[in-house]
């Protein structure tokens, strides 16, 4: 006999327990397609993690599955048959649910989220109230303001309050960051379009915040941010410490980004047509050769071009053709 309760007593919890996913049924969460039914539902934290949020969102979208037109099934209670009054819908509108597979009602707010906020075991989460002879049971289950329910509804309302969702407002500063970072940039190119184009020296004998010249690219970008009151509040002392954008080291990358672009400008300029190289060489006092290649072609107007290309500094002396090795090199890699 004690078996047989023991073996009655696993069937009917194994009954009440809410339903699992199984591996396949996590990675084909169809969030439109969501069962209605309450009783039909599987345990909220039975989905992926990563989808928990949304599956709760939908289910809030979708609102509470309230069957008015169902013919509900009455029960006999004690001496008399008694059941679930669809006007019960106009009074607990915004969570009473009603399963019509279980014929029992059901909790929205607690079923999304009684597992964090409330009891997971109460009969408006896990099998459903049938009591239709108690109807204060309803008004008890909502409680008041410190209840297990309406800890859940508070919940459900700042998931659905996007303003203040917390990817909401990690989104926000990562788009700021971004067009701060991209304004930021921008000024720093700026400052070395023109210090190249005059043939300036980037950097100065003190760069100190105390110096009266901190060199020709700071003291310009100092001159760019007094013209704009949108870049200096993203440069200089009110950049990040570890993204001014200002080290010998992010200088000489764009100076690279800058070469890349300009060859490519002349190659694409070359059409693929025939062209001749130039080289010259010449040595100074410490016996370091510099070597300039300099590519000559007609262009689309007919006209005669000479592009400078690169300059080599050979701290060895090559021999011809180890130059023209160098060269062929140089023209494939770009």
């Amino acid at each position: 006999m004690d078996r047989y309760f023991k073996k009655l007593s696993s069937v009917v919890s194994s009954l009440l327990q809410p339903q699992e996913l199984s591996n396949e049924d996590k990675s084909k969460v169809d969030l439109e397609n969501l069962p209605s039914d309450p009783g039909e539902r599987p345990d909220i934290m039975s989905y992926p993690p990563n989808l928990i949020e949304q599956v709760r969102r939908a289910y809030l979208l979708k609102g509470s599955c309230q069957p008015r037109n169902q013919d509900f099934r009455p029960t006999v209670d004690g001496n008399r048959k008694r059941k679930f009054v669809s006007h019960w819908f106009d009074e607990f509108k915004d969570w009473l649910e009603y399963s019509v597979t279980k014929e029992a009602a059901f909790c929205l707010y607690c079923y999304l989220f009684s597992r964090l906020h409330g009891n997971g075991q109460d009969a408006f989460v896990s099998g459903g109230f049938t009591v239709w002879r108690k109807k204060e049971r309803l008004r008890d289950h909502v409680g008041n303001h410190k209840s297990a329910h309406n800890r859940c509804r508070l919940a459900c309302e700042d998931l659905m309050n996007q303003a203040q969702h917390i990817e909401v407002s990690l989104a926000k500063q990562s788009t700021q960051s971004k067009l701060d970072y991209r304004l930021r940039l921008n000024a720093t190119i700026i400052s070395l379009r023109y210090l190249i184009m005059q043939g300036l020296p980037f950097r100065g004998h003190d760069e100190s915040e105390e110096s009266l010249n901190q060199g020709n690219f700071l003291e310009f970008l100092k001159v760019i941010s007094s013209c704009n009151e949108e870049i200096a509040s993203v440069v200089l002392k009110n950049a990040p410490d570890n993204l001014k954008l200002t080290s010998p080291d992010i200088q000489r990358d764009i100076i690279n980004a800058f070469t890349v672009e300009t060859t490519k400008a002349i190659v694409h300029a070359m059409r693929s047509e025939f062209f001749s190289i130039l080289v010259d060489e010449c040595r100074d006092v410490s016996v370091k050769e510099q070597m300039g290649v300099v590519v000559r072609y007609v262009d689309k107007n007919e006209c005669v071009i000479e592009r400078f290309l690169v300059l080599f500094m050979l701290v060895i002396q090559l021999q011809p053709h180890l130059r023209k090795h160098l060269i062929i090199y140089y023209l494939l890699m770009i």
